[in-house]
């Protein structure tokens, strides 16, 4: 069964802005990369607690960039682009292509850093990624790709979708906003994807 939303009812949703801190991770699927990134995570927020350190935890989601050696299950836009280039053939797992992932420029991503850095805090926890600002479905990136490139991408569907994996994810980052309002995105999904070809055409 299919539930269609108004705008104004997707406006009001508790995750419209993307993924908060709050959001539990227990009993759920993850991966053993994934888990252990929980346990570093973990650790980082006691040791700002147990010694007052100044430390974050940032949990990202697809961090990406020009220099991003993406494979066939990770780093996708990155891989996509480079299939797209070479005409090597691309599969989608699953949802009808229409998985949501945000992604953060590395340029982005280091800059928040920074501005932590500055002005650190104890024991925080920041999610982190490209959030409502650049974000995109599988088959919207396929589309992109093809717009930047100027040719149709060698790609098919597959109805099995890879274990464990999100239909929708976007960070929602005002915590750090809020706690570093002169932070700010430089980068969307088509700037990114448009770097990422402009600076690999002749490697690939």
């Amino acid at each position: 069964m299919l539930i269609y939303l108004t705008s104004n009812e997707c406006s009001n949703h508790g995750y419209a802005q993307g993924i908060d801190e709050t959001m539990s991770i227990d009993q759920t699927k993850h991966s053993l990369f994934g888990a252990s990134k929980v346990a570093a995570d973990v650790l980082v927020q006691e040791y700002g607690r147990y010694f007052e350190m100044k430390t974050a935890c940032f949990r990202g989601g697809c961090l990406t960039g020009p220099s991003h050696a993406g494979t066939k299950l990770h780093g996708f836009l990155s891989y996509l682009m480079r299939c797209a280039i070479t005409g090597n053939h691309y599969e989608v797992y699953g949802y009808k292509g229409k998985q949501v992932r945000d992604n953060i420029h590395s340029y982005d991503l280091v800059n928040a850093f920074y501005h932590f850095y500055q002005n650190p805090r104890i024991a925080e926890v920041y999610n982190i990624g490209g959030s409502r600002h650049s974000n995109c479905s599988m088959v919207e990136a396929i589309a992109l790709c093809e717009e930047i490139t100027g040719k149709k991408m060698n790609w098919s569907y597959s109805e099995t979708n890879r274990i464990g994996d999100h239909i929708w994810w976007i960070s929602d980052v005002s915590k750090f906003q809020s706690h570093y309002p002169d932070w700010y995105f430089q980068y969307t999904v088509k700037d990114i994807l448009q770097e990422i070809y402009t600076n690999n055409l002749d490697r690939w």
